[in-house]
């Protein structure tokens, strides 16, 4: 029936239809929904299983465990603080919403509706206005709609802070879908991740609810560091145990702090072929390296030198963004060897931001940038050693 009436519609977005100025919208509905009519039948055509659809649909599949984890993560926290806190706290809206409906974090399932009183409002005003942007942009171009955005609306809610106000995450997602893409030319034309763009632009504009201690709990008068940011004072007195960063059960953004949720999410990305392994295992080796050669040159001022790379693997947000940021297929390198180099920069940046520079002690976002805007000539200078060595092959011939 559904597939009835929008065929119905069809002939009032086509060419010559009174609606043709509106089809973008028209095609995203009906691609969200159904397979596209639209085939190549002429050569040269890749035929290939794997269309962009199933490949943002398997990255939110991959983002399924950070998420789930992340919400209950949230109850979690505002029920151990709401336990220690005094009486006559301040609670924001979205516990005295929690308390209506009659919601308590005590429990694992009480936590996760708690935690998804916070989460979903984020979610549905990024997808509402970063969508509004993408149809505004499709509409004036006379573009397709394409599905990028569902994974960039999904993934931004989840490096923010719980608290962030709403109308922050709109500002922020306006500034990462039109200056991070659209001014590129669209999907597939950005060299800047677009979620990562409009967190680091929250991250300069308003500091203080990006960043600090109470942030991250979401009560009045109440605080809890981070122990990244902890560490960046006294490491290794953090506050809490390697396993419990491990699996996530600290402060921090609302889909990052699982190191566990994020390798679940790596399987399914290096599974069906859609997340580099290269890059991962890259960004992994970088970081190794320079924290261990920090760890050896040691610092009486700078705590933070004897941070082991076991502690950068499961403080802030170096797995997420190992696993789903740097790995974008669009911002990061492209060839093999550039892949290498690229994940090695990343690695090695995101622990010199944090050693080096206390006073950003979640290096990542910053890294996986840098890494971007180098990416294009990390793939140029691979390319052009590649000609040079088939040039001499071929003089030797």
């Amino acid at each position: 029936m559904l597939r009835k009436w929008l065929d119905r519609l069809d002939p009032n977005f086509a060419k010559n239809g009174k609606l043709k100025r509106w089809f973008p919208l028209y095609e995203a509905i009906d691609a969200f929904l159904y397979n596209t009519n639209s085939v190549t039948k002429g050569s040269p055509h890749v035929r290939d299983a794997l269309d962009l659809k199933r490949m943002m649909t398997t990255v939110v599949i991959a983002l399924g465990p950070a998420v789930l984890f992340g919400l209950y993560n949230i109850g979690y926290q505002v029920n151990r603080v709401l336990a220690a806190a005094a009486e006559g706290v301040s609670l924001p809206w979205q516990m005295k919403l929690a308390a209506l409906l009659g919601i308590t974090p005590a429990t694992i399932w009480g936590a996760v509706l708690v935690g998804a009183i916070y989460f979903i409002p984020v979610y549905i005003v990024c997808m509402a206005v970063g969508g509004a942007w993408e149809v505004l942009f499709a509409v004036v171009r006379k573009h397709e709609i394409n599905e990028g955005f569902l994974v960039t609306g999904l993934l931004f809610p989840l490096i923010l802070p719980p608290t962030i106000p709403l109308w922050q995450v709109a500002i922020g997602v306006s500034f990462g879908v039109v200056i991070g893409k659209e001014v590129f030319g669209g999907v597939g034309m950005n060299i800047l991740n677009p979620a990562l763009t409009a967190r680091v632009f929250l991250f300069f504009a308003y500091p203080l609810q990006i960043t600090g201690d109470a942030v991250w709990i979401g009560l009045d008068g109440v605080s809890s560091a981070t122990p990244l940011a902890r560490a960046a004072e006294a490491f290794p007195q953090l506050g809490t145990s390697w396993w419990d960063a491990f699996w996530g059960f600290i402060p921090g953004s609302m889909g990052e702090t699982s190191t566990f949720a994020c390798l679940l999410g790596a399987l399914v990305l290096i599974v069906t072929g859609i997340g580099s392994w290269r890059i991962m295992i890259a960004i992994l080796t970088g970081m190794t390296g320079l924290s261990l050669l920090l760890n050896l040159v040691g610092s009486t001022s700078n705590p933070m030198f004897a941070m082991p790379p076991w502690w950068h693997l499961v403080l802030g947000g170096f797995a997420f963004g190992a696993v789903f940021m740097a790995t974008d297929p669009v911002s990061a390198a492209i060839s093999n060897t550039g892949k290498w180099i690229y994940g090695l920069l990343i690695g090695a940046m995101v622990v010199m931001i944090r050693v080096l520079n206390p006073a950003f002690p979640e290096g990542m976002m910053l890294a996986i940038l840098f890494g971007n805007v180098f990416a294009p000539i990390i793939d140029k200078l691979v390319v052009m050693r590649h000609i040079k060595q088939r040039r001499s092959r071929y003089e030797e011939r």
